[in-house]
């Protein structure tokens, strides 16, 4: 757990994964998709996933030139957990919501396939 949690730490790698989880995007793409987020931020940590193996870079040689990040296998394997972690997050909010609000999992990161309400296949 420790080698998974040094991977993965830091304040905005998560999102950064979150958002390679539906395929390759620029780095502008996912600099405008995570608010608050400053370009060191992004940069800092896009590199330190690359360095670990989680993050590939491809750019293409055109003028100007174009830099596309994905997951690597490696990458693609966190996905499952990030399925576990929103389900467990959902749970908890439902249980916590100081308002009594149901709160629904949020399941933009995948494609659920659903059979009688219940997920019982998850796509990515």
């Amino acid at each position: 757990m420790a080698a998974a949690l040094s991977v993965i730490s830091g304040k905005w790698k998560l999102s950064i994964i979150n958002q390679l989880l539906s395929g390759q995007k620029r780095y502008s793409e996912i600099n405008r998709a995570i608010p608050g987020m400053t370009e060191k931020m992004l940069s800092q940590q896009i590199r330190e996933l690359e360095e670990d193996g989680i993050v590939s870079r491809h750019i293409f040689p055109e003028v100007p030139p174009r830099v596309e990040y994905s997951l690597t296998p490696i990458g693609e394997e966190l996905s499952s957990i990030f399925y576990t972690l929103e389900r467990w997050g959902s749970h908890y909010m439902t249980v916590t919501n100081a308002n009594g609000e149901v709160i629904k999992p949020d399941y933009t990161c995948y494609t659920l396939v659903k059979q009688d309400d219940e997920v019982v296949k998850v796509e990515v």
